[in-house]
């Protein structure tokens, strides 16, 4: 029997200049290679989990939706195609991660992948997913004058390796005000800070990474936010890694009021163009 494995990413077309990007949902590892990790890695627990199923509503709201199938493993969607550090001095992983968010080996062997393996996963995996997030922004962009790109991610809240002590809820990064209008970040930071019984800032730890600096282009009608979610807001932190419906139920309406907000200032301003 051929193993087949899934395209690069899974997409839903919408009717609003809204585009939601998850690059870190997928968990797809190829046997061959889950075969070279550590028995942890291949539990891919660095996983931004259950996105979807948290951002179900957004296919309501009339968003295009972009999700990853690969784990990170495989390639990092939201790392420069170089592997270039996104943030200098700081702890970070690479475009084909060599070790996880605990700074432990992802490879048994120490047989991490050689420039010609990170080539081929970039262009298999990588360029894919890129080209139809550019595809949808440029037609949202034509259709409707503006586009607003949403990055979804989310991390456990205590991390040691990336920040100290607990992470707020939720990080809003527009890479220090480049990726998107300042009065949008200002709105949506306002709607993340009254959201009762979470914590909020914009452009802390996490700025935005590749998708945020590279497609946020203010000046030329696209509008870029990354959202760094603590998983302790809807789902467990640790194995199983169950989502967590009671949970994520109290978070979703705050979620659904940033991204109302998203598209009403995409509306409003392109009609200007």
């Amino acid at each position: 029997m051929t193993h087949t494995p899934p395209p690069p990413f899974c997409f839903h077309q919408g009717t609003e200049p809204l585009l939601i990007s998850m690059p870190h949902a997928g968990t797809y590892v190829p046997p061959a290679l889950a075969a070279r990790f550590t028995p942890e890695a291949r539990q891919v627990p660095d996983t931004d989990w259950h996105m979807e199923r948290l951002y179900a509503f957004a296919k309501d709201m009339g968003a295009s939706v972009l999700v990853a199938t690969h784990s990170r493993y495989v390639v990092d969607l939201n790392r420069p195609p170089d592997g270039a550090s996104l943030y200098p001095g700081q702890s970070v992983t690479g475009l084909c991660p060599v070790d996880t968010f605990d700074d432990t080996p992802i490879y048994t062997a120490g047989d991490g992948p050689d420039e010609a393996e990170i080539a081929a996963r970039r262009d298999a995996v990588w360029a894919p997913y890129h080209a139809q997030l550019r595809a949808e922004l440029d037609r949202i962009r034509a259709r409707h004058g503006l586009a607003v790109l949403w990055d979804a991610h989310s991390i456990r809240s205590v991390l040691p390796r990336f920040f100290e002590g607990k992470l707020p809820d939720l990080n809003l990064g527009t890479a220090n005000g480049e990726s998107c209008d300042p009065a949008l970040a200002q709105d949506l930071l306002s709607l993340a800070k009254s959201a009762q019984g979470y914590t909020a800032v914009l452009n802390g730890r996490f700025k935005g990474g590749y998708i945020t600096r590279h497609y946020g282009q203010p000046g030329q009608g696209v509008h870029a936010v990354q959202l760094e979610m603590t998983q302790c807001s809807y789902m467990q932190e640790a194995l199983p890694f169950d989502y967590l419906p009671e949970v994520a139920s109290r978070m979703q309406p705050h979620l659904q009021n940033m991204l109302a907000a998203a598209l009403a200032f995409a509306r409003q301003r392109g009609d200007r163009h």
